[in-house]
């Protein structure tokens, strides 16, 4: 039997009910920093002490931050759909909420890379990254986030998953910050698509706005989903 294939495709809204700050929310700062002075390469070189700060603060509201209802009802789909998430995000929310297939265009917060070599990444959990702290190869440790003026990673897997699916949800994104917004372009015209976000003013061609937030509206539709299939 042929399994409907779903991609997920999610923003900082989806966090937000869990108590994640939004950049957007909050006019591009986050607990006061301005984002060209810790989300930036030149920003790495500047001032790597206020960069480590910032991400480290990050990661540990992060960790102890729960999954939502959206986040589970996203996992939940998996009972009857083959589903793909794809965010933009850097919390492992998802993962922690159930979803098993996730792939992280910006990065991840649980993890860290070498400054030689980018492919060398490593699993450090809720923990801070120090100056000094260095990888097998013997150099700096950096957060393992997609910088502003870095490339966007797994574009292409993202891009394939969206072009096959059957139905694609896009939840608490407003798909302004390319190249990842760009990607719901990809989307198979015949595709059931659905935006959920808190406020929203024009949606992509082809899609079903829903306003609201996440937590509440995204298990309504997917309870919709679920039920549709008995």
């Amino acid at each position: 039997m042929h399994r409907e294939k779903i991609v997920v495709f999610t923003g900082s809204g989806i966090s937000a009910p869990s108590g994640i700050p939004t950049f957007r929310a909050t006019n591009g700062l986050w607990q006061g920093y301005r984002l060209e002075d810790v989300a930036t390469p030149e920003a790495w070189r500047r001032q790597p002490e206020r960069v480590l700060e910032f991400y480290n603060e990050r990661r540990a509201r992060a960790a102890t931050a729960e999954p939502n209802a959206a986040h589970r009802a996203v996992a939940a789909l998996e009972q009857r759909f083959d589903v793909i998430v794809v965010t933009q995000n850097v919390d492992d929310l998802h993962e922690r909420g159930g979803s098993t297939q996730v792939i992280h265009l910006h990065g991840e917060l649980r993890k860290a890379r070498s400054t030689a070599d980018p492919n060398v990444i490593s699993d450090i959990g809720g923990g801070p990254i120090r100056l000094g702290d260095k990888c097998t190869l013997g150099s700096q440790l950096r957060p393992h986030i997609v910088w502003f003026g870095e490339q966007v990673t797994h574009l292409e897997e993202a891009r394939d998953h969206i072009e096959a699916a059957d139905r694609i949800l896009v939840v608490g994104t407003s798909l302004v910050v390319y190249p990842a917004a760009g990607l719901v372009e990809f989307a198979d015209p015949r595709a059931e698509k659905v935006m959920v976000d808190l406020e929203i003013d024009s949606t992509p061609p082809g899609f079903r706005g829903l306003e609201g937030s996440a937590d509440i509206v995204v298990p309504k539709l997917v309870n919709d989903w679920m039920n549709a299939l008995l």
